[in-house]
């Protein structure tokens, strides 16, 4: 299995809280219009539009105009995370929680910094993979059109659907960057957010690609079959793993953790919301947790209430850092908005935003060229689960 050593990471690695919030927004702050909304903001869309009308050579779409005054409108939150979606982009989005689309049937992350789009997971036998794109390629055009600059969600939707048409995937391979077109023919992908096997001497090893509607019972079915196989020992991988929904992560953490807190956020106003887990499940074997620096949100809940209780060792390199909370507003018209909305603390009242979770045993990623199929990371979690369990 082979994972990156780049610090390609997700943007689209997000916490959110689902579902979606209607929204009735009363754009008035004390009776008073906010000042981005004001009338100096109205007289100089105006000119603008007058500008446009008089001089601007080429072809204007009115619809496209008014959703980049929204997307413009958003972004000047300067917040990667709060982001507004069009129609589409809105279609594409529920779409990726619900754990089925029609798609090529690959998992991609945008740096936040750089905007760098990347292929990090391409699914077994998916169109991609059959098209012949590779985890770690980097995305550069889709349908000749160069998607430098935009937004992962956009990206997400021009490269979906529906089943059976094409879509034209240019990317840039290695370190000359080579340019590679592929033309891959677009399926209904059931999302696979889980996969499990049993290893050697009796240790199961469960990985969790997204915390999606799915996963809960996806986690709950592989972990049944690896009990079945007379388990003693888990290793559950979270590498690469960019986040989802709060909900999934802490009903599998219910299944894990003992009665207690799992995590807590708090709003711009102080105010408290706990998750917490009862007493009827909890794990009896020895656990450890491999996460990298593309492990986030609620990847980062994961590992923290794990670490936090003491009921395993956190393997790999330090997380993402990204412990804010995202929440979606449907604007009644087909769009969204997807706003931060709160700072989320692991049981002992950690803050992970920008800190990440630092791993209890560190060891980079080190690519094998002889041996491609060769995990060193995976290597150390079953060493340091042999440990747990008094073995050599």
């Amino acid at each position: 299995m082979k994972f990156l050593k780049g610090a390609l990471c997700g943007a689209l690695a997000m916490l959110l809280i689902m579902g979606v919030a209607s929204c009735n927004v009363n754009l008035k702050n004390g009776g008073k219009e906010t000042q981005a909304l004001g009338s100096e903001t109205e007289k100089k869309l105006k000119v603008l539009e007058e500008l446009i009308e008089q001089s601007y050579l080429g072809e204007v779409d009115e619809k496209e105009l008014q959703s980049g005054i929204y997307e413009g409108y958003i972004s000047g939150l300067e917040d990667p995370y709060s982001v507004y979606y069009d129609e589409k982009a809105t279609k594409s989005l529920m779409e990726s929680t619900s754990g089925e689309y029609d798609g090529v049937g690959a998992v991609m992350t945008q740096n936040r910094e750089t905007g760098i789009i990347t292929f990090s997971q391409v699914y077994e036998n998916s169109p991609a993979e059959k098209a012949g794109i590779k985890d770690g390629d980097i995305l550069y055009k889709v349908e000749g059109k160069d998607i430098s600059g935009r937004d992962l969600a956009e990206v997400v939707g021009d490269i979906k659907g529906e089943r059976g048409t094409e879509v034209s995937l240019t990317v840039l391979r290695g370190n000359d960057a080579k340019e590679m077109t592929f033309t891959a023919v677009r399926e209904t992908i059931e999302y696979p957010t889980v996969s499990s096997k049993m290893l050697k001497d009796n240790l199961g090893y469960l990985r969790i690609l997204e915390f999606d509607d799915v996963t809960y019972e996806q986690y709950k079915e592989a972990f049944e079959e690896l009990e079945e196989q007379g388990m003693q020992g888990l290793i559950v991988d979270l590498r690469s793993n960019p986040g989802g929904g709060l909900g999934t992560v802490c009903d599998i953490l219910d299944e894990i953790l003992p009665e207690g807190l799992i995590v807590y956020m708090e709003d711009k106003s102080g105010k408290k919301q706990e998750a917490a887990s009862d007493e009827e499940h909890k794990l009896e074997i020895p656990l450890t947790v491999l996460v990298n620096e593309n492990s986030a949100s609620a990847s980062e809940i994961f590992a923290g209430a794990i670490q936090d209780y003491g009921l395993g060792k956190i393997v790999g390199k330090k997380t993402y850092g990204k412990g804010v909370v995202q929440q979606i507003f449907d604007l009644k018209d087909g769009t969204c908005v997807k706003l931060t909305i709160s700072e989320y603390f692991t049981p002992k009242g950690r803050s992970i935003n920008e800190k990440g979770i630092v791993p209890d045993v560190e060891v980079a990623y080190e690519a094998d060229e002889k041996n491609p199929e060769a995990d060193n990371q995976l290597d150390k979690a079953v060493e340091v689960l042999k440990e747990e369990l008094g073995r050599s």
